[in-house]
């Protein structure tokens, strides 16, 4: 089994407590996925997540096929990081590390890395470059782009 890193920065003009606000909220969680991937959460969740916290979900990331994802969220320092990781879903292994960190000219940055393994053995490795990662890569352009239009870069 190969293990993959997808990592991704983001620089916005916020507070900690503003983006932290916003990450931190289990139900912001469809508002950054795109629209086609049917994202629904399917478990009861709290305005701020917690770790321990589970939360059920359904996505639709292909051919419109619906799969049940169940992620725990490990580990919480409010305001600097938080960790998800899959319980039960689509992959053999999905460690997902937010970490959030001011910068000297006021912005925020928004650190993201995934440590993943496709399911599926050699079949997952072989439809990883054509399947798997250009979705994560859209998923993240779509985020980046929410994100981007909630915290716009202008002076406070």
């Amino acid at each position: 089994m190969a293990i993959h890193r997808f990592e991704r920065s983001q620089t916005i003009r916020a507070t900690v407590e503003e983006a932290w606000a916003f990450f931190s909220n289990p139900a912001n969680l469809r508002e950054i996925t795109p629209t086609e991937l049917g994202f629904e959460v399917l478990s009861d969740v709290p305005p701020q997540i917690y770790a321990g916290l589970m939360i059920e979900y359904r996505v639709r990331p292909l051919f419109g096929i619906p799969m049940n994802w169940l992620t725990e969220i490990t580990q919480v320092e409010d305001g600097r990081f938080f960790v998800d990781e899959q319980r039960v879903g689509p992959y053999a292994i999905w460690h997902h590390e937010h970490r959030f960190s001011s910068l000297p000219d006021g912005r925020l940055e928004i650190h993201d890395l995934i440590t993943y393994a496709p399911p599926f053995g050699v079949l997952g490795e072989i439809i990883h470059p054509f399947l798997i990662a250009p979705q994560l890569e859209k998923i993240f352009a779509h985020r980046n782009k929410v994100v981007a239009a909630r915290f716009p870069d202008a002076p406070k």
